[in-house]
């Protein structure tokens, strides 16, 4: 598996990807209508990406109104994984209410050009592309009473204001990615 990194501060990779609602999304046309884009890493089978759903449907909630959109992309290969196939993750997104795009990544090629290896981990990008926040969600995805720190909502935060991103990375916690 050849893996590349898309590091804090380097440009993402641009993709197109199926999305569940039967259309084709452009990194470029979200670049386009918001000010940031968290960059999901997910798919239907981890019971991380499981204790962390209803947050991230509460953080695209929050933020929608400040430019904001998270994108879920499931890379997982459906045949190593068929729970994660097009089809399941149309019920999927149906079953959890989604509120937010959820794109397959078929040849996982846009998994490997970010280097995500993990479910989920997130990639903040800047209007201009700019990956300014990689990794976990928060600190703690067995219980979010017992959050102290909630990465990605503070780097979203401090994005939209203007400040500078702190903490960059964080190490996300999850399954592994299943590779073609």
């Amino acid at each position: 598996m050849e893996k590349s990194d898309t590091g804090i501060g380097s440009y993402a990779p641009d993709f197109e990807l199926p999305g569940i609602d039967g259309e084709v999304h452009h990194l470029a046309r979200y670049l386009q209508k918001y000010r940031a884009i968290g960059a999901i890493f997910m798919c239907n089978r981890c019971p991380y990406v499981d204790l962390y759903l209803n947050r991230l449907k509460q953080i695209q909630t929050d933020f929608q109104d400040r430019g904001f959109t998270l994108i879920g992309i499931n890379a997982n290969d459906a045949i190593a994984s068929p729970e994660d196939n097009f089809e399941n993750m149309k019920s999927f997104a149906a079953t959890h209410q989604l509120n937010f795009p959820y794109l397959r990544d078929p040849t996982q090629d846009v998994a490997r050009s970010f280097g995500t290896q993990i479910t989920p981990e997130v990639f903040l990008l800047d209007g201009n592309s700019v990956v300014r926040y990689s990794g976990s969600i928060d600190d703690n995805p067995e219980a979010v009473e017992l959050v102290q720190v909630s990465y990605l909502r503070n780097a979203i935060d401090q994005l939209l204001c203007g400040e500078t991103v702190s903490p960059t990375h964080t190490q996300a916690v999850g399954c592994s990615l299943k590779w073609q």
